[in-house]
């Protein structure tokens, strides 16, 4: 057998076992990841939801989508957390596209009223010392977006004639940050009813 032939064999044997292993490893690893992944969007829940939920927020949920969630209108998953028949809150993600650095994502959670409960950052990449001041570990900024609704403040940074401060030397983060809660909330008050609608139930075989 030519040398060229007998290493062409070779190479595929040996690829053969490698995908049957990696394979293998992934059917192994893919439920643990997904649990895993599961208790972390719980934990994260349990910060911004309301206290006092007996559902699983991670279970009840609905879909949706519209550029005032993200610019590329994704569809985002709302979480509801409720206690009995009572709708206690609802979190998701908004998407700030206009950081100094790119998107911003901002998981919110709004009470069936129409006022934010709490406000976090998910995910940036601002400047350190002057953008990621939006962090809670670097300040209680976030902390402004508790308890306001569509009407109870300007809704804007005091440089555009609004209410919530900026940071000196980065007005750009906050304003982001600003612009796109204020797009999810009147997402939210808009679309309320279809947000804490009904659960789907599982239908019995």
């Amino acid at each position: 057998m030519p040398d060229f032939l007998r290493m062409g064999i070779v190479l595929m044997v040996v690829g053969l076992v490698a995908t049957a292993i990696l394979s293998t490893i992934e059917s192994v690893t893919r439920d643990p990841i997904a649990e895993a992944k599961r208790q972390e969007t719980l934990r994260m829940l349990k910060m911004v939801l309301p206290e006092g939920f007996d559902n699983e927020p991670v279970s009840d949920t609905v879909l949706l989508a519209d550029k005032r969630l993200n610019s590329k209108e994704k569809p985002v998953i709302f979480y509801r957390g409720r206690k009995g028949s009572t709708d206690l809150g609802a979190a998701y993600v908004v998407t700030a596209p206009d950081g100094y650095s790119g998107d911003i994502e901002i998981m919110m959670s709004v009470l069936p009223a129409g006022t934010i409960h709490l406000v976090q950052i998910v995910a940036h990449k601002e400047t350190p010392g002057l953008g990621d001041k939006i962090m809670p570990d670097k300040g209680d900024w976030l902390k402004k977006f508790t308890g306001k609704n569509s009407t109870n403040i300007r809704w804007g940074v005091k440089k555009d004639g609004g209410d919530f401060d900026q940071f000196a030397g980065a007005t750009i983060t906050p304003r982001a940050v600003v612009n796109a809660v204020k797009r999810g909330l009147d997402f939210f008050v808009e679309k309320k009813d279809l947000i804490f609608q009904p659960a789907k139930q599982e239908k019995k075989p």
